[in-house]
């Protein structure tokens, strides 16, 4: 079954795919997900490949909490560069390594630093992943008063040099990361 590349009677689908919503879509987003929960607008399994989504048809794709879980990394981002338009923006958001929330979950396969992205954007996979282009990422702490110290030394020394020195001791929570498609 294909998506309509229109909506189609009162659905809000501007574009816009939220890859493994879950029970929380967002508004005007087209839902993907394995379960049917109330609210996904399409069942599918995004470990099998192509998905049921029209090549070039989507200008903005979400992937929040879904990348740490897909079989391979690889074949997820070449199949979201398949339903991407050129220059399309892909927000993903993932715990951080050092997060428990990375951990306690045992259907993570996947545990990923700040920057994630440049083995499959500048480095040695940049040929087997189709091209993206990185716009940003943030890393984030919590609220909590604890939190203040991971952001100073973050804003003094960079992600890198927090992540090798303090990153167990002042963990963070997610990453945020933004591609743009490139064709």
């Amino acid at each position: 079954m294909s998506i309509p590349m229109e909506p189609t009677g009162n659905e809000k689908w501007t574009g816009v795919i939220d890859l493994g919503c879950g029970p929380n879509k967002l508004d005007g987003a087209l839902g993907v997900d394995h379960y049917p929960y109330a609210g996904v607008d399409l069942v599918a399994n995004l470990d099998q490949f192509p998905w049921p989504i029209k090549s070039n048809s989507q200008s903005c794709i979400y992937a929040r909490h879904i990348i740490e879980h897909v079989a391979e990394i690889r074949l997820f981002l070449n199949e979201i560069h398949r339903i991407g338009c050129d220059g399309a923006t892909v927000k993903i958001v993932t715990p951080h390594f050092s997060s428990l929330d990375s951990w306690k979950d045992p259907t993570h396969r996947w545990h990923f630093a700040g920057s994630w992205y440049k083995s499959f954007t500048e480095q040695y996979m940049a040929g087997q992943v189709l091209p993206f282009e990185h716009r940003e990422t943030e890393i984030t702490f919590g609220k909590s008063i604890r939190a203040i110290v991971p952001r100073i030394m973050v804003r003094l020394a960079g992600y890198n040099w927090w992540e090798k020195h303090y990153a167990f001791i002042f963990r963070a929570r997610n990453i945020f990361t933004t591609l743009a498609i490139r064709k």
